[in-house]
């Protein structure tokens, strides 16, 4: 047996809020909240110059340097990937996050050469 709690007044239009089989319900798309895609954010590429831009940073990092790889054209997805594959390639750790790539310590040599051999168009920034 199914229970059903509705929203509102009598008289107002009601909405299915929570359901015992599928638990709460979006109000907008009728969906669970846990399989809803009106609430979701659009994850699209970003939009850039095309130009990938790698700098190091150490800011609120305590002075530790981490190279930053920003403008690259890829979904979440694939940008993860291609993070996983140079934090590989400089055998060093670091994060995916908000569009850009961080690999601990300064590699901005062995990244540039690593983007290039795949035919990215790569500048230095920030000296």
């Amino acid at each position: 047996m199914m229970t059903v709690k509705k929203q509102g007044t009598e008289g107002s239009s009601s909405s299915l809020v929570y359901s015992t089989e599928t638990g709460r319900v979006c109000p907008d798309c009728g969906q669970p909240v846990a399989a809803c895609v009106c609430k979701q954010p659009r994850k699209a590429v970003p939009a850039g110059d095309g130009i990938v831009r790698i700098s190091l940073d150490t800011k609120g990092r305590k002075g530790k340097g981490v190279t930053v790889i920003k403008g690259v054209a890829l979904d979440a997805a694939a940008l993860a990937q291609l993070g996983k594959q140079l934090k590989t390639t400089c055998g060093s750790g670091g994060t995916t996050k908000d569009g850009l790539i961080e690999i601990q310590g300064d590699h901005r040599d062995t990244v540039i050469a690593a983007l290039q051999k795949r035919g990215m168009t790569v500048k230095r920034a920030g000296g």
